[in-house]
């Protein structure tokens, strides 16, 4: 198959997907809506400059150095919903000439906002396959009247449908797409890659309780700085944990260097118990996963989200935003706890009761590893994705 895909080229996600499709041995092609230093051997690569994805002050230069980069996340998805549709017709143009010179089979676009977007004023007529990201209806389809209009458009022109959640097929169907026409559930990476996120062996019996060194108890935050994680009230969650547990220690990736993370540690006075990480690659998440108890996502928009599928497959007990996708995953009081994610006091509570109930956290742990080898398996997941695209091609 001669595949084009339409994605931000540094995503981790988009990668992952890709990767497992060349791998296969087919042709594919590269439309990034980012540049990119990428790693895998694309038959071609085209940057596409939508939604100002080329200018480095959208949320840097632009935003207000005061409050770090809580209101510049917020700042620059704000200026890309508003401004962002208004790029699209040179990009689309682009577009168009890159498939008439390839002439793919399938055209794949990994995301509604910019990707699809694009993708709906080119109108190819081979196959087009869009993948719905978590927060693509929740958080941007509604934002503006433009995102409303192309989020539309795109789902009404594309020829199917892949979400990682069944909520996002029956929210598609309220923005115009056809309930005859093909969808595929999967989840948006492509799945978990169970040979780098599993358990640590069940005959370390000091790994058995997740319980690292000097009988500490590690409880990771792996979502990083975005507009839709309230993590304001994860760090002021944090001393009430410690009130009961002083020795837990809280693990933040992505937040080393970040102003604001160090203001809610000075401000809620738990420098001693909180580790601000610089981002890790995949392997060092899988170790920080497997040395961790609890995996803390709190989220108020999501479809799967990767991280907790990963946290899980390494036997991390989840507590999540309490939302319908997650539901789809966690049965609370079984294999996770779900809590209001701007609620401090329900997510210190959620953590303490999982910490206070060793044999929860045993039974959620052999739960999750079977059901990820079961449901989201890497290699099981995108041998369905590839059967999916034959069946449209």
């Amino acid at each position: 198959m001669r595949i084009l895909f339409v994605a931000d080229g540094r995503s981790p996600i988009a990668l992952n997907w890709m990767e497992y499709i060349i791998d296969a041995g087919h042709e594919v092609h590269l439309a990034s809506t980012f540049p990119h230093n990428h790693r895998l051997q694309f038959a071609s690569v085209t940057i596409l400059n939508v939604a100002l994805s080329g200018n480095k002050t959208i949320g840097g230069a632009m935003m207000d150095r005061t409050k770090g980069r809580i209101l510049g996340s917020n700042l620059r998805t704000k200026i890309r919903q508003w401004l962002g549709p208004l790029t699209l017709f040179k990009p689309a143009q682009d577009l168009t000439a890159m498939i008439a010179a390839i002439k793919p089979d399938l055209v794949h676009s990994m995301r509604i906002p910019f990707e699809s977007m694009v993708m709906a004023l080119v109108k190819p007529e081979m196959p087009w396959l869009i993948s719905v990201w978590g927060n693509d209806f929740t958080l941007h389809a509604k934002a503006t009247p433009l995102m409303a209009h192309f989020t539309r458009l795109a789902l009404q022109r594309a020829t199917a449908l892949h979400t990682d959640c069944h909520r996002d097929i029956r929210l598609a169907s309220n923005w115009g797409f056809s309930t005859k026409k093909a969808t595929v559930v999967l989840p948006g990476g492509g799945g978990v890659q169970m040979e780098l996120f599993h358990p640590i062996k069940d005959t370390d019996p000091e790994r058995i309780n997740n319980i690292g060194e000097y009988n500490k108890v590690y409880i990771i935050n792996p979502r990083g700085f975005r507009a839709y994680v309230r993590n304001e009230a994860f760090f002021q969650a944090i001393p009430e944990v410690l009130s009961k547990y002083s020795q837990a220690v809280f693990l933040c990736p992505a937040m080393a260097g970040e102003d604001q993370a160090k203001r809610w540690v000075e401000q809620y006075d738990v420098s001693k118990s909180v580790e601000l990480l610089p981002y890790q690659t995949r392997s060092e998440m899988a170790t920080l996963f497997q040395k961790s108890t609890i995996t803390v996502s709190p989220s108020i928009h999501d479809g799967t989200p990767n991280t907790l599928l990963e946290a899980m497959a390494c036997g991390c007990f989840p507590v999540a935003g309490d939302l319908e996708s997650v539901r789809e995953w966690i049965i609370p009081g079984i294999n996770g706890l779900l809590i209001d994610p701007e609620n401090a006091s329900m997510m210190s509570r959620a953590i303490v009761t999982a910490l206070e109930q060793p044999e929860l956290l045993r039974r959620a742990r052999f739960y999750n590893v079977q059901l990820i080898r079961e449901r989201a398996d890497y290699p099981v997941v995108m041998r369905k994705a590839e059967t999916f695209y034959k069946q449209l091609i």
